[in-house]
C-alpha cells in the first residue's frame, strides 16, 4: 500500500517471503548476518514498527516485521481453525528458516507478544534475546485474571460471537479502528490522520477483519500449551526486555509485575506517559530501552 511506504522511513523496503504453503507481506531493513523478526499486534500490522526498524539495522540487525497471516498482502486463510497459536508459531518458524539466519532476536508486541513468550517457552528455534511491549507473559496473565482484568479484556469475549464484531468494528468503512488508536493512546501527536487511517484502510480490506478477530475466537476453540512438550518448562530461558507502557487500557500493570515470576533473566521497565500502543506511543523512549538492552552481549 503506497501509503505505508510515503509514511515510512526511506529504507524501509517491502518484499514478499515464500514459507511454503504461505506468503507474508514483510517490511525490511538493513542487512547484516543477525534476523530482528519484529511480530505486530491487533488491530496493527507491520507499519507499527516503522520507528523500530532503521535503528535495529544501525545496531546490526537484519530487521523484518511481517503482515502476521491474515493483514495485509499477507496469506489469508478462511477458517477460525487457521488462526490457532499452533498454526501461528509455524508461521514464525518459517520466516526464520525462510531468512537463513542462525542468531534471532524476537520483537513483539500484543498478538505478537502472545506468540513471541510462547515460541520462547517451546524452544521452536533458537533465540539470542526477547524484547517483549505490553503483552504479558500468558501463564502470567492467567494469574492475574481478577475481575478488573476481566473487565478490561471484554472484548475477547465480544469477539467470540459471530458477524457482530466483524459489523461493530467494520462500519464506515472500519472507521472504529481508526478512533480505537486515537482514543487509546496517550500522545495523540503520534497519531495523526495519516497514521491511523493506514490500520483502517487495512482493517477495511475484503475479510480482512474476519481474519484478525479469528485470532481471538481460535485463542479460545484451541488453547495452546504454553510449556515446551518435552521439558515440561513453562519459565522462559532466553534474555528478556519487557517494556510496558501505565497507560494500558486492556492489560494492567500488575500482569507485568507477574510475569517476573516466569523469565530467568527479565528486565522489566516502565514508561508513564505511554499507552498499550507502546512502540508508537513513545518510540524514543522504545528504541533507547531496545539500544541499551540490544547492544549488552
Amino acid at each position: 500500500m503506497s501509503d505505508v511506504v510515503n509514511l515510512s522511513a526511506p529504507a524501509i523496503r517491502k518484499t514478499m517471503i515464500d514459507t511454503g504453503d504461505l506468503t507474508f507481506e514483510v517490511d525490511c531493513c538493513g542487512d547484516s548476518k543477525r534476523l530482528a523478526l519484529c511480530l505486530h499486534g491487533f488491530p496493527e500490522n507491520s507499519f507499527s514498527w516503522r520507528k523500530q526498524l532503521p535503528l535495529l539495522a544501525e545496531l546490526g540487525y537484519t530487521a523484518w516485521a511481517p503482515n502476521l497471516r491474515g493483514y495485509g498482502k499477507s496469506s489469508r486463510p478462511t477458517e477460525i481453525s487457521d488462526y490457532s497459536v499452533d498454526q501461528l508459531l509455524l508461521d514464525i518458524v518459517g520466516l526464520i528458516d525462510a531468512s537463513g539466519y542462525d542468531e534471532v532476536t524476537l520483537i513483539a508486541h500484543d498478538w505478537g507478544g502472545i506468540l513471541a513468550w510462547i515460541f520462547a517457552a517451546r524452544e521452536l528455534r533458537p533465540l539470542k534475546k526477547l524484547v517483549i511491549l505490553n503483552c504479558p507473559h500468558p501463564v502470567a496473565f492467567k494469574r492475574g485474571l481478577n475481575l478488573r482484568q476481566l473487565l478490561m479484556s471484554w472484548y475477547m469475549y465480544f469477539f467470540q460471537l459471530p458477524f457482530l464484531p466483524e459489523w461493530y468494528l467494520g462500519r464506515n468503512g472500519a472507521m472504529p479502528i481508526r478512533r480505537m488508536l486515537e482514543k487509546t493512546s496517550v500522545n495523540s501527536d503520534m497519531f495523526p490522520l495519516e497514521v491511523t487511517e493506514v490500520y483502517r484502510k487495512h482493517a477495511a480490506q475484503n475479510g480482512a477483519l474476519t481474519a484478525m478477530i479469528n485470532y481471538y475466537r481460535a485463542l479460545f476453540r484451541y488453547p495452546p500449551n504454553m510449556a515446551n512438550t518435552d521439558s515440561g518448562r513453562e519459565k522462559i530461558t532466553v534474555p528478556t526486555l519487557l517494556i510496558w507502557g501505565e497507560q494500558d487500557l486492556a492489560l494492567s500493570k500488575g500482569l507485568a509485575v507477574k510475569t517476573s515470576e516466569l523469565v530467568v533473566d527479565l528486565r522489566t521497565k516502565f514508561i508513564p506517559n505511554g499507552s498499550h500502543w507502546i512502540q508508537q506511543d513513545c518510540p524514543e523512549e522504545v528504541n533507547k530501552l531496545m539500544s541499551e538492552f540490544l547492544s549488552i552481549n
